[in-house]
Formats: structure tokens, C-alpha cells, sequence
């Protein structure tokens, strides 16, 4: 017997279903809208973070202001650490930051790593490479379990949901 009936995709699982719910949060944040930039979760306490620089976000100078770089750090940090915490979205409750070159145009990548930590504080690391794969900045963020539950935002519950 023939069939011209395709299989559902299969669903998502576990960690993967989460890290998905993650990116679609980051993309419902209403400040992402002021960027061109995209989330993926590549594994377990690590995320990236594409973006491009270009004049709209510099500073008198002529060169990426650093409230950019603090933007993408921070997220790519939170991110990774976010990760490993599937009941609660996470606050940054203290951040490092380190300039090690201005950058004034071009697509970014901000690289996200989980340090240390998995029950009420975590600590991650990032860093941004511009299109030569040089990097342009460095941070450390500390995160805290918020009392909001990732469930209850929108953004989050939306990859949960049939598609359809």
C-alpha cells in the first residue's frame, strides 16, 4: 500500500524543547525588535547570538556604542546560563564587562558560555568576534533564580504549543 501522506516532524525533547522556548523568548523581547539579531542555543550552557553594527548604534565618534556591547554580553551570558535552569527565567545580578576594541560596522557574534553554578546563582562568560573572528569585548555576568517562572511568559510558552 502506497501513501502520499508525509510523518509529522518530530516534537522537540527535553533539553532541546527548552533551549527552542528559550530562543523564542529571546526573539519576543521587545527590545530585540531595535535589533537585527538572532538566538541559537548550540548546547548545554553555551548560546550565540548573530547581529550586525552599523551606524544606527554608534556613538559620536563613529564607532559602536557600548551599551551594544553590554546588550549583546549580558544576553549571550544569560542565555548559556539559562540553559541549565528550565522552571525560572534568570536576572543578571552582576556583570563584568571588558572593551578590547571598537567595532564600526559589520555582522557580530556574541558567544555565551556557562561557568559555574546550577541552583540559586550562576556565572557565565561571553565574548563578541567581529567578521574576522577577532574579539571586540569580554564579559562575566552573575545570574539569580527569579521568582518568575518561565512557563508564565508568553515567549517561552509559545514553543510549547502546536504549531498550526
Amino acid at each position: 500500500m502506497s501513501s502520499s501522506a508525509t510523518l509529522p516532524e518530530a516534537a522537540p525533547e527535553g533539553s532541546a524543547l527548552h533551549w527552542r522556548a528559550l530562543e523564542s523568548l529571546y526573539a519576543s523581547a521587545p527590545i530585540n525588535a531595535l535589533f537585527e539579531s538572532k538566538l541559537a542555543i548550540t548546547g548545554e550552557g553555551t548560546s550565540r547570538i548573530s547581529f550586525a553594527v552599523d551606524k544606527r548604534v554608534f556613538h559620536a565618534a563613529g564607532a559602536a556604542h557600548g551599551t551594544i556591547y553590554f546588550k549583546m554580553l549580558d544576553d549571550a551570558a544569560f542565555y548559556a546560563a539559562n540553559t541549565l535552569v528550565t522552571d525560572r527565567f534568570l536576572l543578571t545580578t552582576s556583570f563584568n564587562l571588558h572593551f578590547t576594541r571598537p567595532v564600526r560596522k559589520g555582522p557580530i557574534i556574541a558567544e555565551g558560555r556557562w561557568i559555574s553554578g546550577k541552583r540559586r546563582v550562576l556565572v557565565a562568560e561571553s565574548r563578541l568576534l567581529d567578521a574576522e573572528g577577532e574579539e571586540i569585548g569580554r564579559g562575566t555576568g552573575t545570574f539569580m533564580r527569579s521568582h518568575i517562572a518561565l512557563s508564565g511568559l508568553e515567549g517561552y510558552a509559545r514553543a510549547f504549543r502546536p504549531q498550526g
